[in-house]
């Protein structure tokens, strides 16, 4: 249509029509009709674009199971040192009876602090390697969530709520931008080997979300994929054949039940599965690690030799385009110090403080740390308050997490906890708040990315969540 040679009826009738495509396209994209959405229902892990263009590519969550105390590591609290030994000042605003308020008194920080970098952030004598990274870190000293046990605070750090259930922030992160290797799957996870987190398996699933979403488990030791290997006097041909018959079979079945999620993420995890049978040993194999690598990560020594080969195995996964890599440190108790937080926080500082800061360096050696983004924290902190006499209680109100590389800006401390460490009380940082900042350096905006389930259109964040604008480089 020439616009400048057209009568006002045949105008309206193509604008008309202009803005009934426009609708169009909307039912379209909500009926799954689109060509994204046909090549997603085709192969899920594509890789796709986020709402912005993102700092980052890949994510490692470093996260310590049980809940260490950031009154031992990152949150100094001279006040507190102050005050040892003495009730918690109803000031403070906790509900205690008075029996537990002479129970459980102040315990004061157990390990001294000292200014480190040219930022001078101050870190527990525990973490000496970690010390050294201090000006890559961003360290967020007023986090705060919502419950005080341990399975829904997982729930609340990995999903974003307390309910079980619902997609980890892993699976949405696969869900939002895919995968850019084809050949491993977009989330992985490497739990401890002495035990499962407590919450257990749901901490990193796909709840609502599409199967082909949710966290594949990796092992440490020598051989990390399970059934990796075919069986004895089965080869790649034939396994080829077999799959070939049993997908084609799928496929059929499919055909009448195009809405089956379920099943097109069967279909595509039997592929991705055999095509990591061809790929994966390459990935977990380490034989091309140099010595000074090993060295660094301290897997010549006993104490930091299996954290720091899951460390290893990290960077080699984001290096080869993994999208999203979960490493849970501390087995089923781990850092939950309700007694000898001394003895307990030395051994897994020891275990962890000399990998986690291989992993930084590493990723800057290698061209990755810009593009990377790696997270350490807990589900929740511990108390000011002793439990018993030698430990410290479960704390959501307050706690320290840091985040480093993929446009995170570094050498910087945000938030505070109060006086004695009980609170968030400045600049807090809400769990919610922390995902939407993830997301965010990742390319994706949080409000964005839903998925329509019973009813509703369904978001990591829920209802609530602000980037934490301070954080981004």
């Amino acid at each position: 249509m020439d616009p400048l040679n057209c009568d006002r009826r045949q105008f309206l009738i193509n604008a008309g029509g202009g803005f009934g495509m426009l609708a169009l396209t909307a039912l379209l994209a909500e009926d799954g009709l689109l060509a994204d959405d046909v090549e997603r229902a085709r192969n899920p892990l594509a890789p796709r674009r986020g709402n912005h263009s993102g700092r980052a590519k890949n994510v490692i969550f470093l996260f310590m199971s049980g809940g260490p105390s950031h009154l031992e590591t990152f949150d100094p609290k001279p006040e507190l040192a102050r005050l040892h030994g003495q009730p918690l000042p109803a000031s403070f605003g906790a509900v205690m009876t008075r029996r537990a308020v002479e129970r459980n008194r102040l315990l004061a920080p157990r390990f001294r602090f000292q200014p480190h970098g040219q930022s001078g952030i101050e870190v527990s004598e525990l973490l000496p390697n970690l010390a050294e990274c201090v000006d890559d870190l961003c360290v967020l000293r007023g986090c705060h969530g919502g419950t005080v046990t341990h399975p829904e605070s997982v729930y609340m750090m990995n999903t974003g709520s307390i309910l079980m259930g619902r997609p980890s922030l892993g699976s949405w992160v696969a869900y939002g931008l895919g995968s850019e290797n084809q050949d491993m799957p977009a989330f992985v996870v490497l739990p401890d080997p002495g035990g499962w987190v407590k919450g257990g398996a749901p901490a990193w699933g796909q709840g609502f979300l599409p199967s082909a979403f949710q966290g594949t488990l990796l092992h440490g030791g020598t051989s990390p994929i399970m059934h990796l290997q075919n069986p004895p006097g089965v080869g790649t041909d034939q396994q080829r054949r077999t799959l070939d018959f049993v997908q084609q079979l799928n496929r059929r079945h499919l055909e009448t039940r195009q809405q089956d999620s379920e099943l097109s993420a069967r279909i595509a995890a039997y592929e991705l599965a055999f095509r990591m049978q061809a790929h994966a040993p390459e990935v977990v194999n380490i034989a091309s690690e140099s010595p000074a690598t090993r060295r660094l990560y301290g897997l010549d020594r006993s104490e930091t030799a299996e954290f720091g080969l899951r460390c290893l195995l990290a960077r080699r996964m984001v290096e080869r385009g993994v999208r999203f890599v979960q490493l849970y440190c501390g087995d089923t108790n781990g850092w939950d110090a309700h007694a000898d937080i001394v003895g307990n926080h030395t051994r897994l500082c020891r275990q962890s403080d000399q990998p986690i800061a291989a992993l930084l360096k590493d990723l800057k050696a290698r061209g990755l740390f810009d593009s990377t983004l790696v997270i350490w924290g807990g589900e929740f902190g511990r108390t000011p308050m002793t439990e018993g006499t030698t430990g410290r209680d479960h704390n959501p109100h307050g706690f320290s997490m840091w985040l480093a590389g993929g446009g995170v800006r570094g050498g910087q401390v945000i938030g505070s906890t109060d006086a004695v460490g009980l609170r968030a009380a400045e600049d807090k940082t809400h769990v919610h708040d922390l995902h939407a900042t993830i997301l965010h350096l990742l390319g994706i905006n949080h409000r964005r990315l839903t998925f329509f389930h019973n009813g509703r259109n369904e978001r990591l964040t829920d209802n609530s969540g602000e980037v934490i604008e301070p954080a981004l480089a």
